[in-house]
């Protein structure tokens, strides 16, 4: 996916593909999701497969965070995105 849109709860997040992605001054991360600039980065060297499931990982906590929760608990993040990812990979095209 490169340069992709989503809406989540009616805001649009753009999904973008990085050389690297730096959070808080670490550059040891393969996604992000930016609630302040509406944008999911995924690192860009990273397999086909790796990058869809991360990006389904940043949009659990775009949709987490657009129904109001902005405390989120990364453990259930992780399982709630592996199911949602095994879900649309299984079920729609």
């Amino acid at each position: 996916m490169n340069n992709d849109e989503v809406k989540v709860g009616g805001v649009a997040y753009t999904i973008v593909e990085k050389p690297f992605i730096e959070v808080d001054g670490s550059r040891d991360y393969i996604g992000h999701c930016s609630f302040e600039n509406t944008e999911i980065a995924v690192l860009e060297d990273l397999s086909q497969e790796r990058k869809s499931d991360v990006i389904v990982h940043e949009l659990t906590h775009a949709i987490f965070y657009e129904a109001g929760y902005e405390e989120q608990d990364e453990d259930m993040i992780n399982r709630i995105g592996k199911i949602l990812h095994q879900v649309i990979i299984d079920n729609f095209d």
